[in-house]
């Protein structure tokens, strides 16, 4: 017994010695989007950035970006068009400007808005002085006017070019992003520019290139992304709004 003892215990030296298994790496998770308010929208244009959160409709413009929210009924998507930042509230039936003149349009229950239409909820649609104008079947849970000037809807889990109802993906994820002839859709928020692209994901606004990997970081929480001028501007639901150079350096 004494002689097993000594023999395990001049082991020891030798087994602390040994190296450690191999530990796999870590990898990067593919892009999530964080879970926001189900019920926010963002729109965005040169003019500056509207968004919708719990039913409560707001813009800011650039440069100051000054924050109003009109007292109004629940909202459900906003969009920009003539200058004009727009909500669309179905309660009333109608679509009404968030600042500068007043203006209000009858245009019925609607549930989403681009550029240039906003569709109710049978997908019939108007344009935002009220005229009927070509739409889809079935609601839209999204819709944005693309960078040929078109409108494409998400419905039914499909993306569709509305001018003649080409279905230009199944499966199609929840978010749409204007791209220079068109339009395609995302699992995260994210906007195309000439100078890259950029998406919310992972707790991060991203910088990506051409081929698609990420060049540039910046924390950021859940939200919406896009272009106003030549900046990259963000905003939460709680109406938190960054301005970033292209470089994602944060303006002051």
């Amino acid at each position: 017994m004494r002689r097993f003892l000594t023999l395990s215990l001049g082991l020891l030296p030798l087994v602390a010695c040994a190296p450690a298994p191999t530990q796999p790496q870590p990898t990067r998770p593919p892009p999530v989007a964080t879970p926001a308010d189900p019920g926010f929208r963002a729109a965005f244009s040169r003019e500056g950035v509207a968004w919708v959160a719990s039913g409560r409709a707001c813009v800011a413009r650039a440069p100051s970006y000054r924050v109003s929210c009109p007292k109004l009924p629940p909202a459900v998507d906003v969009g920009w068009n003539g200058g004009d930042a727009w909500a669309a509230i179905p309660g009333l039936g109608a679509v009404i400007t968030l600042d500068r003149a007043a203006q209000t349009v009858a245009v019925g229950r609607v549930v989403a808005l681009s550029g240039t239409r906003a569709y109710r909820e049978d997908g019939t649609a108007v344009n935002y002085a009220g005229v009927a104008v070509r739409g889809v079947i079935g609601a839209p849970s999204a819709a944005i006017t693309g960078g040929g000037g078109q409108d494409y809807v998400l419905l039914g889990g499909k993306l569709i070019r509305v001018t003649d109802g080409a279905v230009l993906e199944s499966g199609a994820g929840v978010y749409l992003r204007a791209t220079p002839s068109g339009a395609r859709s995302a699992d995260v928020p994210g906007v195309m520019a000439d100078f890259g692209s950029y998406r919310l994901a992972n707790g991060t606004l991203e910088r990506l290139d051409a081929a698609g990997g990420v060049v540039g970081r910046a924390a950021h929480g859940p939200g919406g992304v896009g272009l106003v001028g030549s900046d990259v501007v963000t905003v939460s639901p709680l109406g938190q709004i960054r301005v970033f150079g292209m470089d994602l350096r944060e303006r002051s």
